[in-house]
């Protein structure tokens, strides 16, 4: 059994269409390699020439604002793509992407992609079905930052980054953004995630030590959330 199809990233994405034979194919033309936390993997209008399989680890996807700041969009984890819409309408990244720790990755061809498309009719499915809840995602992040106030957003992004990524042993959240990271999630300044982040503590709410964040009333956060 070849190492891409033991691959987390083939379960939970497109790959999981391929068959053993293109699996074998792919293990032998990917590359395999660390991206140290806070290296770039590609910045907005870049060209890439293939897709990033993230077998271990976090990314950031952010975009420049008019203003000249960062405003992060989604955070990719282990199991996920990267750069899939890119190659198919041969544009560039609309979207840099950052590592928030250490990740493993690999790095597939454009034109070993484009091979699977001509051959296999359900990875086509695949990639536009996930294309597709990628512009659901975006659309109900859209509305979430016009109708939501920022203390609902924030009670939203905690509840969602334990849900998603998971908490460590001591119960606070495993993704350790900085303040800033945060208040770019939310989609406000700095200091007003400082000051609500505080609030939330004061209330019994979360728990904060340094960077860490543990979250000790999920059911208000929801409520808070809705």
């Amino acid at each position: 059994m070849s190492k891409c199809e033991q691959c987390i990233v083939r379960e939970f994405s497109s790959l999981k269409a391929l068959n053993k034979e293109e699996l074998l194919h792919l293990s032998d033309c990917k590359e395999s390699y660390t991206i140290k936390k806070g290296e770039v993997i590609f910045e907005e209008g870049d060209t890439i020439n293939g897709i990033y399989c993230i077998k271990d680890g976090v990314c950031k996807m952010s975009k420049l604002s008019a203003n000249g700041k960062d405003h992060i969009v989604k955070l990719i984890t282990k199991g996920e793509l990267l750069g899939q819409r890119s190659i198919i309408s041969d544009e560039p990244v609309n979207l840099s992407a950052v590592a928030l720790e250490d990740m493993e990755v690999c790095f597939i061809p454009k034109n070993e992609i484009m091979g699977f498309f001509d051959k296999n009719n359900q990875f086509s499915m695949n990639v536009m079905k996930t294309i597709c809840g990628d512009l659901k995602e975006a659309d109900l992040h859209s509305v979430n930052m016009a109708q939501k106030t920022v203390k609902e957003r924030l009670a939203e992004t905690l509840l969602y980054l334990a849900d998603t990524f998971g908490k460590n042993e001591d119960d606070s959240l495993k993704v350790q953004l900085s303040r800033e990271e945060l208040a770019s999630m939310i989609g406000t300044a700095t200091e007003s995630c400082i000051r609500l982040l505080s609030d939330f503590n004061k209330l019994g709410l979360i728990e904060l030590a340094g960077k860490k964040i543990t979250l000790k009333e999920i059911g208000k956060l929801k409520k808070m959330a809705e």
